[in-house]
């Protein structure tokens, strides 16, 4: 499978990740313009943008720019160089283990499209439908599979009755930030009364739903349901739950024992096991440098 189709593949499958693309090599490197990698959460490198040397701070800033959700432009320099200062949007690292060439590497995160699951078959639910698909979101609308809420990123229930309180029970239950209740005040107020919601809880049931706006009709109210999601997304950093059983919970950063440098461990992070502890390199020069002067 070419880079290409993996990306496609993991886009399909909701899974985030980082596509780094070569953009500039100064040799001596390995690397060269337009090799491109895709980064993983667990830290995994597919593809080639560099030796283990240049990976290491590869999967650093890449998972980095997951976090953030921001491109960057990775800079990874030799040990003394300083020809390209760090800039806004671009990131500069000074790897020493590098033998003499730099890189650019532009980092650009791929995360899922918020997933919104709309409960409801009312005038309101279906414009909000509309409104959703049309700003990106995966939009799921149904009634079906209640605690089926993984990877959700808001719940709306506009159907004017049915299993409300069970609903939002479940949907807060699995984590999701946003749970918005298409209903009055007073109606609203029972609902969650019923639910012996703790504080934390009830801030994140929206009921009135929506920003207040005036809105009147349905497809008023719905815009109103979709900026006020929009305001949590962008402001409030509204995002899925995670998965603690995901591969990104296992990640860990270390530091190199010979050169300092920040490590994160990947499956293909140079490792050496001494006395019963575990450590891990930047790449094979300080691997091997560390098992000699350790060795027995």
């Amino acid at each position: 499978m070419d880079l290409k189709e993996r990306a496609a593949q993991l886009t399909r499958d909701r899974r985030p990740f980082v596509h780094a693309t070569v953009v500039r090599a100064q040799p001596p490197t390995s690397s060269h313009t337009g090799d491109e990698a895709i980064l993983l959460q667990d830290g995994t490198i597919e593809g080639f943008v560099g030796g283990q040397c240049a990976q290491n701070s590869v999967r650093t800033a890449a998972l980095g720019a997951l976090a953030t959700n921001e491109s960057v432009l990775l800079r990874v320099l030799p040990d003394g160089a300083v020809q390209f200062p760090e800039t806004p949007g671009a990131s500069v690292v000074v790897n020493p283990c590098l033998s003499g060439g730099a890189m650019e590497i532009f980092l650009e995160p791929q995360l899922p499209p918020p997933l919104v699951r709309i409960f409801g078959t009312t005038p309101i639910a279906q414009a909000l439908a509309g409104i959703a698909g049309l700003l990106g979101f995966t939009v799921e609308h149904d009634d079906a599979g209640i605690e089926q809420f993984s990877g959700t990123t808001a719940v709306v229930l506009a159907g004017h009755g049915g299993p409300e309180a069970e609903v939002i029970r479940a949907a807060l239950d699995a984590g999701v930030g946003y749970v918005g209740l298409v209903a009055s005040r007073t109606r609203g107020g029972a609902i969650l009364d019923t639910l012996g919601l703790t504080e934390s809880e009830r801030a994140r049931v929206h009921t009135p739903v929506g920003l207040n706006i005036g809105a009147r009709t349905s497809a008023e109210i719905a815009v109103s349901i979709a900026a006020e999601l929009v305001q949590e997304l962008r402001t409030a950093g509204l995002r899925a739950p995670e998965d603690d059983s995901s591969p990104r919970a296992a990640v860990a950063e270390v530091i190199d024992p010979v050169c300092g440098m920040r490590v994160v461990v990947g499956p293909d992070t140079a490792h050496l096991r001494r006395d019963g502890d575990d450590f891990w390199f930047c790449g094979p020069g300080c691997r091997a440098s560390f098992a000699q002067e350790t060795a027995v």
